[in-house]
Formats: C-alpha cells, sequence, structure tokens
C-alpha cells in the first residue's frame, strides 16, 4: 500500500489551521513544517532584522526588516504552489502596511522584496543553497543572503540579469551589500549575531 500526501493549492495552505503552532512553507502543494531552529538562528535573523531597520534609517529609506513573518510565492515549475517563509524579509513600509489586512504573502504579480535571508540549518542547507536561490532569482529579489553557521560562511547573491551572482564572505571580512552599501558588519559579527 503506497501512502499518499495530500496536495494543497495556495487559497487551502492560507487556510490551513491543525490546531498547532507549528509554521509551515508550501512546496509544490505539500506542507513542509519549518521548526523553530536553534536559539544562534533566531539570534542571527534578530541581529539582523534589527541591523536592517537600524541601516533603512541612517539612508532615510521607508524600509522595514521582518523576521519568520512574510511569505513570498514562488514561480516553481509544476502545477502545484508553492509559498516560502524567508528567516528576514526586508520590503518598503507602505508594502508592508497594505499586508496588515490580508495574508502577508507577497504574491507573484506584486512588487518582490528588496532582500531576503535564509539562515541555513542541517535541514535546509540543499533548499537555501539551490532551490530558494533560484526561486528567489526568478522573483527578481535583488540581494539574497545565505547566512551559513555551519560552514561558517555568509554568501551575499546579488541579481545581475535574471541571475545570481555570489560572493562568500568568512571571519573578519566586511560584508559588501549593494542594497545596504554602507553596513559595516563582517561575517563574524553576522554569524555571531552581535557586534
Amino acid at each position: 500500500m503506497t501512502a499518499t500526501t495530500k496536495k494543497f493549492t495556495f487559497a487551502e495552505y492560507l487556510l490551513y489551521n491543525d490546531g498547532t503552532d507549528t509554521q509551515y512553507e508550501l512546496v509544490d502543494g505539500e506542507l513542509i513544517p519549518m521548526s523553530l531552529g536553534t536559539g544562534k538562528h533566531g539570534g542571527i535573523s534578530k541581529f539582523l532584522e534589527r541591523s536592517f531597520d537600524d541601516e533603512s534609517a541612517k539612508m532615510g529609506q521607508n524600509w522595514t526588516a521582518q523576521k519568520f513573518s512574510v511569505g513570498v510565492r514562488s514561480p516553481r515549475v509544476g502545477r502545484w504552489d508553492t509559498s516560502r517563509i524567508p528567516d528576514v524579509v526586508v520590503l518598503p513600509t507602505q508594502q508592508w502596511e497594505a499586508l496588515s489586512n490580508r495574508e502577508a504573502v507577497i504574491e507573484l504579480n506584486e512588487t518582490p522584496p528588496i532582500l531576503v535571508v535564509e539562515v541555513v540549518s542541517e535541514s535546509t542547507q540543499t533548499t537555501d543553497y539551490r532551490s530558494k536561490r533560484s526561486e528567489y532569482a526568478v522573483l527578481e529579489i535583488p540581494e539574497y543572503w545565505i547566512v551559513d553557521p555551519i560552514q561558517e560562511i555568509v554568501t551575499i547573491c546579488t541579481l545581475v540579469e535574471g541571475f545570481y551572482d555570489a560572493v562568500a564572505f568568512r571571519g573578519q571580512e566586511r560584508i559588501i551589500s549593494f542594497t545596504f552599501p554602507q553596513l559595516d558588519l563582517s561575517a563574524e559579527q553576522v554569524l555571531a549575531g552581535q557586534k
């Protein structure tokens, strides 16, 4: 006997409630539970959320960083829907406010986020480096950070002509971000989640 997994449409996904606090991504119609991650994972995400908000204010940009609270529809090939929930999303404050009375998911026909971050964990390595990198490029998200505490590396992917050019940073190397050109953080500080 073969077990089958129920496939969900995006509308069904938005309404899904299993009575727990578990957060799910929708990948090719399947619910993928998101673990809480380690304290380090959460600390890195919180640190980047605050750093991006501070940097946006310094630049005079009306942007907001949001941790674990904005979904991004993905145009994966196939007949089933996909929606990702990045660890940190940077978007215009006006776009964030427009999500206040509906599910906080950026649709395919909407302006993509300015920057997204995924913090790698053991269970998400392949997805963060491969699937999400491809999906976020197709969505034309200008900058994608892959923060990898396992390999102790921060990879900044910058969209160039539909594909990401990636630069890896380690140790005391200063992160170079086109979105936040004055950001003064080393890879080590990002990976530690503190200055």
